[in-house]
């Protein structure tokens, strides 16, 4: 695999992804493209032996798996999950605000959001909307306006003089990006219709000219600054959604590895809602994954009159699988090196982490990392550890919540990162490709 090429995908995939929508939506492209097979959940599904699946859930959450043609119970599944949300600024559903004659949209924080890095940036729209066509059916579609639309402008230092000082963010009043100081056609922002608004945009994007009515949406501002490679010698990987889309396409080119050159059942899952605490349908902590895994078992786990798909099947297939959970982790900050721990700090292209925590916040244990680094050591990747300092509170991620959930062996890594959870994060450029490699040996083993 040449780096490069990964690293221009990555690239590409970050630009094609500003909501967790347009993710799976560019996901699922790329592997039916790839040769897998679209699946329905509410379908009877007829699994094949040494073929490739794909599934979504809510349009935000996908599955891809490829089987094998032996017994899941006895050879296990190898597993690597992500999640396809980042924090943002979301739309509320009564959007429109008028102030001081200007237009802005309500928004409301979604996840941990580090608000500073969002004012004075060129925004853009992107999500899904709800409608209702004429005919009485009810339908969906994504939204992109690509260009940028908005801004959330900074209060100037003349009138806050303790700015750089000690200054705390209310994202109520201060968030709300400024879009507009007309309607349009010479119309006053009295006249702005928020849903003629989309639906103008559903005709422009997408063509849907027969929309009766818009019923719901789920939009999320976003940065239309383009992902770059950056840096003295190309070292680094700058875009916003590093947090958590580089993890999914390590595992979107991994699995799509697996179905040319592996011989054995690999699964890759990608979760929306990680970043509000996983508790949905379509996160890690409801039952997507391990419905999936159940029916799998129901075709293809048969040994000795057992019955296909029984708890019994299920339990032996898990307990023979390993699930690498991917999210990136906190590059040692050269301007903050107090924040670590001095011997547990991941340096910027010195490889994948595997994430550590006494107390589960992360579900590594000896064994997983152990399993973990002998995959590194067989692609000659240089692997890293980290574990949070002892007098500051540790993060998590979906590892716990499927380890606790299914019962799988699991161990959390990740790639080094800059400035987590800001607008626009920072990653080496060798990171990435280290852990794709790795990450492909898991799955064509």
């Amino acid at each position: 695999m040449d780096k490069q090429r990964f690293n221009d995908g990555l690239l590409r995939f970050l630009q094609h992804s500003p909501s967790p929508f347009h993710a799976v939506e560019t996901m699922l492209a790329a592997l039916q493209e790839a040769g897998f097979e679209r699946l329905n959940e509410e379908d009877a599904w007829q699994l094949q032996p040494n073929r490739a699946y794909v599934l979504t859930r809510n349009d935000s959450s996908i599955i891809a798996f490829v089987t094998g043609d032996g017994d899941p119970a006895e050879s296990g599944v190898m597993m690597a999950g992500a999640h396809t949300d980042s924090p943002c600024l979301k739309v509320k559903p009564n959007a429109v605000m008028r102030n001081a004659s200007v237009l802005q949209f309500a928004v409301e924080v979604y996840g941990g959001v580090l608000l500073a890095p969002w004012f004075d940036r060129d925004l853009s729209l992107a999500g899904r909307v709800e409608f209702r066509r004429r005919d009485g059916t009810l339908d969906a579609a994504t939204l992109n306006w690509q260009r940028p639309i908005a801004t959330v402008p900074s209060l100037a230092i003349h009138l806050d003089r303790e700015a750089n000082q000690n200054r705390s963010i209310n994202p109520q009043k201060e968030m709300p990006p400024v879009l507009a100081l007309s309607a349009g056609d010479g119309k006053s922002i009295k006249d702005f219709d928020f849903d003629a608004f989309l639906v103008d945009a559903l005709a422009e994007q997408q063509g849907i000219n027969d929309v009766d009515a818009v019923l719901a949406h789920e939009l999320f501002f976003y940065d239309t600054q383009p992902p770059a490679q950056i840096g003295l010698h190309n070292e680094f990987i700058a875009s916003a959604r590093l947090d958590n889309l580089l993890s999914c396409y390590v595992c979107l080119d991994a699995i799509i590895e697996a179905k040319k050159s592996g011989n054995g059942f690999a699964l890759m899952v990608c979760n929306d809602h990680e970043e509000v605490g996983s508790a949905s349908a379509c996160g890690a902590q409801g039952p997507f994954l391990r419905s999936v895994l159940a029916r799998l078992s129901a075709r293809f786990s048969d040994r000795d009159g057992e019955t296909a798909g029984s708890a019994e099947s299920i339990e032996r297939m898990i307990r023979r699988s390993l699930f690498l959970s991917i999210d990136n982790a906190h590059g040692l900050h050269p301007n903050f090196t107090e924040k670590h721990d001095a011997n547990h700090g991941p340096v910027l292209n010195k490889g994948p982490v595997i994430k550590i925590n006494a107390n589960q916040r992360y579900a590594t244990n000896s064994r997983t990392q152990a399993r973990f680094t002998q995959l590194c050591d067989e692609v000659d990747a240089p692997v890293q550890r980290f574990v949070v300092r002892s007098d500051m509170g540790c993060g998590s991620t979906i590892g716990p919540i499927t380890a606790s959930g299914l019962g799988v062996e699991t161990v959390d890594v990740g790639v080094p990162t800059y400035g987590m959870h800001s607008i626009r994060e920072l990653a080496g450029s060798d990171d990435g490709w280290h852990l794709a490699r790795a990450l492909r040996r898991f799955f064509v083993r």
